[in-house]
């Protein structure tokens, strides 16, 4: 544990705050309600400060996080979403986890004034950015893909197989018998 923060050491610290790659801040967001968003644990974690702190910080600036930046989940998306990552059950969270859209996360940044969260600030929108640069390709691969289907309909059944086969390989994967809400 970190005494001055106290918050424990994780895999962030070992990266100076312009040098966080962004998969790592990648892989903490998630989808839910249609929406890609970051846990507040995760955004406190990489500001690096306390959740507690973090929140109460929010909080104090509550008009600047309508529900388009900010939310709150539901006691059925938290069982979700703690079942994805295995967690306990015991200890930690007394309230539902509030998660941050794009434009809340930007926000953030006119609360949480350090150095620190410039930076963060700056990474997060580079992933965000990233994201969505890599659904617009999938997006524009799928169109090419069914621009050249319609071209070749009733030629060769060999090659309609080939088309079939790489939707398939595109397609996400089945859903698992609980609800899932990350990617």
């Amino acid at each position: 544990m970190n005494k001055r923060t106290k918050i424990p050491v994780s895999e962030l610290q070992r990266y100076r705050v312009d040098t966080i790659p962004q998969k790592i801040i990648a892989q903490r967001i998630l989808l839910i309600r249609g929406q890609r968003v970051m846990l507040d644990r995760d955004l406190a974690e990489l500001y690096e400060v306390a959740a507690k702190a973090f929140i109460q910080a929010v909080k104090r600036n509550l008009s600047r996080f309508p529900d388009d930046f900010m939310f709150q989940l539901t006691k059925q998306e938290f069982d979700s979403l703690r079942s994805q990552f295995v967690t306990s059950n015991r200890g930690g969270r007394r309230y539902l986890p509030y998660v941050f859209t794009e434009q809340g996360v930007a926000m953030l940044s006119s609360v949480l004034r350090s150095e620190r969260a410039i930076h963060v600030n700056i990474a997060i929108m580079r992933a965000f950015a990233k994201l969505r640069e890599v659904l617009s390709a999938h997006k524009e691969l799928s169109q090419k893909l069914d621009d050249l289907e319609r071209k070749i309909q009733g030629h060769d059944k060999e090659i309609k197989t080939i088309f079939d086969a790489i939707r398939l390989l595109m397609a996400p994967p089945p859903k698992l018998s609980k609800k899932r809400i990350g990617f």
